[in-house]
């Protein structure tokens, strides 16, 4: 459905869904369900579908960046997790599958598997600047980009899709930075944050606090470097809100 006009499914707050979100959703439920008729799925577009208490769920994310892909930009990402458990998030216009057993993780393109190795080396950080702002005035992502320390060391990204976590993990990006909630649950991020988990990144919370009920949004690095240097300006930062 690509290049194609699509009507949009008005979700409230500026959000919207296409009908490739949701024809992309029942097709990835359809794979889930005729290898697992038993799990339940809770999806982005149709919500709880199964027993919520089911021994086994999954989370699906048809297409992360929708607008992008409503206007023709080739940033999006297909985020499948099982919760507790191994994870997905795919690529659709390169090709490349990154996944994880929740052990280790690797990226699949032309057939062809290779281990994920997180490295800082590209200095260059992904925030994700969209509305809400749960943890304003405090933090807001923007304060970070006007921080004398971050653009001596970093430039920033903003692609607005959680294709950034899988790109962290890959090595593509050094960190990802994003305020929010409790975020380890949501259909958006569980899967990269698994993802970026097994490759061995740095993941917390944009208080320091690991990601769940305790840490709020996520501060996803390649090495601890990078989330020590993270983590100093976002602190310096909330104490001149303070």
């Amino acid at each position: 459905m690509y290049g194609r006009r699509l009507t949009r499914i008005d979700k409230g707050a500026g959000d919207f869904a296409t009908t490739a979100d949701v024809e992309a959703e029942k097709s990835i439920i359809s794979v889930i369900h005729a290898a697992r008729p038993d799990d339940a799925v809770l999806g982005e577009e149709g919500g709880q579908q199964g027993a919520a208490e089911a021994a086994r769920q999954w989370l699906v994310d048809p297409l992360c960046g929708t607008l992008n892909y409503a206007v023709g930009n080739m940033l999006v990402a297909v985020n499948v997790a099982l919760r507790g458990g191994a994870a997905a998030v795919a690529d659709p216009f390169s090709g490349e599958v990154f996944f994880t057993n929740g052990e280790t993780a690797w990226v699949r393109q032309d057939g062809a598997d290779a281990q994920l190795a997180p490295t800082p080396a590209t200095q260059l950080v992904d925030v994700n600047l969209d509305p809400p702002f749960p943890s304003g005035p405090t933090f807001r992502t923007v304060d970070l980009l006007a921080h004398p320390g971050f653009v001596e060391r970093f430039r920033p990204r903003v692609v607005s899709t959680t294709l950034a976590l899988a790109w962290v993990a890959a090595g593509k990006r050094a960190a990802y930075v994003t305020d929010g909630g409790d975020l380890s649950g949501s259909v958006h991020f569980t899967a990269g944050i698994a993802l970026c988990q097994a490759a061995g990144c740095m993941v917390t919370g944009i208080d320091g606090a690991p990601v769940g009920h305790a840490g709020r949004g996520l501060v996803v690095a390649a090495d601890l470097e990078t989330h020590q240097l993270l983590m100093s300006m976002i602190r310096t930062g909330s104490r001149h809100h303070a």
